[in-house]
């Protein structure tokens, strides 16, 4: 049942990762957690399923309220672009955005990953050969490690956007003719 308001845990999780867009760079990539552990879970993990490399990833990346440095690597690593086989941090608040998304959908199920980090030089050539209706940004978020396109199974795709609409937390993109969903921690946006 799609709940149309937002869960307790979702809420206080809302509200930290919200204030966490004030932290300083040093603070959101390094060991520190992006979100205050009395309202954001002090242990948070995430699966996720890369749809192009078939990898699969169940990672504790936030355990005790700090960010596991080996499981960051572990997320980098799964969401490279996978074309050029090259890594780049993955903005945390992107992971706990995620985090809070998951348990606003109730759902068991690894997200499906179609698009993580992207190179400068790939995000050229997918907005050079999908054109201006491709959906593809000049500059992408999914350069700066602060973008994801996923879908997860039993989940339809509409649903997945407004409850990532719902939470606030960054940009939404529907992309229902490639059957999936944009989110980033970006401005709050939508399209």
């Amino acid at each position: 049942m799609m709940n149309n308001g937002l869960s307790r845990r979702s809420f206080l999780a809302l509200g930290a990762v919200t204030a966490a867009s004030a932290l300083v760079p040093a603070q959101v990539f390094g060991a520190e957690p992006a979100s205050s552990t009395a309202t954001l879970s002090a242990d948070r993990s995430l699966s996720l399923l890369h749809l192009h490399t078939n990898e699969q990833l169940t990672t504790g990346y936030c355990a005790g309220g700090a960010y596991v440095p080996s499981a960051l690597a572990d997320v980098n690593h799964v969401l490279r672009d996978w074309r050029a086989n090259a890594i780049k941090p993955i903005d945390p608040q992107l992971l706990d955005l995620l985090f809070v998304l998951n348990d606003e959908l109730g759902s068991d199920q690894p997200f499906h990953v179609i698009c993580g980090y992207r190179t400068p030089a790939t995000n050229a050539m997918l907005h050079e050969r999908g054109g201006a209706s491709s959906g593809v940004a000049n500059h992408s978020l999914h350069i700066e490690g602060k973008a994801i396109d996923i879908r997860v199974p039993g989940i339809r795709l509409e649903r997945l956007r407004d409850a990532a609409k719902s939470l606030k937390l960054g940009g939404v993109g529907y992309y229902p003719a490639s059957n999936f969903v944009h989110v980033d921690t970006g401005r709050v946006r939508y399209w």
